[in-house]
């Protein structure tokens, strides 16, 4: 299928021309309500530096009712409609928004105006509970056979197992769960794939009363978080694989796969190891039949005055980095990894995967440093950075704040006001710089906390690919 056949000049067949295309020039962001007095909201920021209103919200669009905390969201369809013709006439438009706590998902339209999208529809709890026996949608991706939604809780709620439900590309039903044979996979949090190779990926975080109310001491020291990678048979969603990365490496969650379709390793970020609080990032990669994965990167954690610390880490002395989100550039150079905790976002040149060479970082926020904004550098910031996008081309990478609401107030108790920060990278050579002019934050987002972006026309997290940018083997 080519580009004309499919209409949509936002599917793009391979790498190359999606950094190529024009790029950003609005922002999608959701911000939730942590009171549950209001209803959660997709925001439209500006993003085209040309324009008047730069930097500013530009709209809001509330869901119905209350109580979601929407968390990640992301396309009805992106370039994955190029591998098979699943979609009879493909199109980027709508995008889906699950609600972590309600298990609710909100389906808002982008057209006829981008800049003031409308809800849709709403599917509620019940019909994901029926069809698919998930509850608690965590993340998605727009695929090969219909939209994937991950889930971290079973129906109505129950404590797991968790795992991925399938929606129709163009009506957003539920069909139906994606397993065939679940192996010994019980905790779910991430989805991703290697589309070409028949492959899926999924991580583990924690089933809903693990994360609920926060992180658990007895469940993270007694070592029962997630610690595993699964690896599965995408087109039938038989498991394959079971890697454990050992107990002592707690939470592991945001799957990066690479986005050249030939490859067969991607990267994985771990929230904390339970003997010295550090952080890491993972590989796994093809090794003769079967995956393996190594540690590449550990991040440790920094020493900190105890007054300046909130209770759940006072007695450590100490700020874990807490990876809660990386992200990989459309061109495999570059990864980009939110130390939560102490406030940095950082930049790795991962061209030889095996050996990531960390080339930058900023420092934002954070539990000790409370970095601020050169924009307005009287304001401490909290929260750090959190959700990373990165723009297709890899030069504007897109930062937010807030982790999950019970988490937050734990490791920022006075509260985490909400920012979007812009950071422009140096893509030839490394490098990162804050946009003094982008800093949408505060009341603009009308007492919400904001969590994902999503990049107009796709973005890095956004899309797989099915042919690669050049002809090499």
């Amino acid at each position: 299928m080519t580009e004309t056949e499919h209409g949509d000049p936002t599917l793009y067949r391979t790498p190359e021309d999606a950094i190529a295309a024009p790029p950003e020039k609005l922002a999608y962001i959701v911000g939730f309500d942590r009171t549950e007095q209001r209803p959660d909201a997709l925001f439209t920021v500006d993003t085209d530096p040309e324009s008047p209103s730069y930097g500013r919200v530009l709209s809001l669009v509330e869901v119905s009712g209350t109580g979601d905390e929407l968390h990640h969201f992301g396309w009805n369809a992106c370039s994955s409609a190029l591998a098979h013709a699943c979609h009879e006439h493909p199109e980027r438009r709508y995008l889906l928004a699950p609600g972590l706590r309600s298990s609710r998902l909100h389906v808002f339209d982008t057209r006829p105006d981008p800049t003031r999208p409308t809800l849709l529809k709403t599917i509620e709890a019940k019909e994901l509970a029926d069809r698919a026996g998930y509850s608690r949608p965590h993340t998605l991706h727009c695929g090969p056979d219909g939209v994937f939604l991950s889930c971290l809780g079973g129906a109505g709620g129950a404590d797991g197992p968790g795992g991925v439900a399938l929606l129709d590309h163009d009506t957003f039903e539920v069909r139906r769960a994606w397993e065939s044979d679940r192996g010994p996979q019980h905790l779910a949090y991430d989805v991703w794939w290697h589309l070409n190779h028949d492959v899926a990926v999924t991580s583990e975080w924690g089933t809903p009363s693990m994360i609920e109310n926060g992180v658990d001491a007895e469940l993270l020291l007694g070592r029962r978080y997630g610690h595993a990678l699964h690896f599965w048979e995408l087109h039938s969603g038989r498991h394959l694989q079971r890697l454990d990365l050992g107990d002592r490496h707690q939470m592991v969650l945001e799957l990066r796969p690479a986005h050249d379709p030939r490859a067969t390793w991607g990267f994985v970020g771990v929230v904390v190891d339970v003997t010295d609080l550090s952080a890491s990032v993972w590989l796994w990669h093809r090794d003769g039949d079967e995956f393996a994965v190594r540690k590449v990167i550990t991040i440790p954690a920094e020493a900190a005055e105890p007054d300046r610390l909130p209770p759940v880490i006072r007695p450590f002395g100490a700020v874990p980095p807490l990876i809660t989100d990386i992200n990989l550039s459309v061109d495999d150079r570059w990864l980009y990894i939110s130390a939560w905790g102490t406030g940095e976002l950082i930049q790795y040149d991962v061209a030889d995967p095996f050996r990531p060479r960390r080339t930058a970082s900023v420092r934002l926020g954070g539990i000790a440093g409370r970095v601020p904004h050169p924009r307005a550098p009287e304001v401490p910031l909290t929260g750090g950075p959190q959700m990373v996008e990165i723009s297709r081309d890899g030069r504007r990478v897109y930062l937010t704040n807030s982790l999950y609401g019970s988490w937050d107030d734990q490791f920022y108790p006075d509260g985490v006001e909400p920012w979007l920060v812009k950071l422009d990278a140096d893509t030839a050579h490394g490098g990162l710089s804050v946009d003094e002019r982008f800093f949408p934050h505060g009341e603009e987002f009308r007492g919400r906390r904001v969590h994902q972006t999503r990049l107009q026309g796709g973005d890095a997290s956004s899309d797989s690919y099915c042919h690669p940018s050049d002809p090499r083997p």
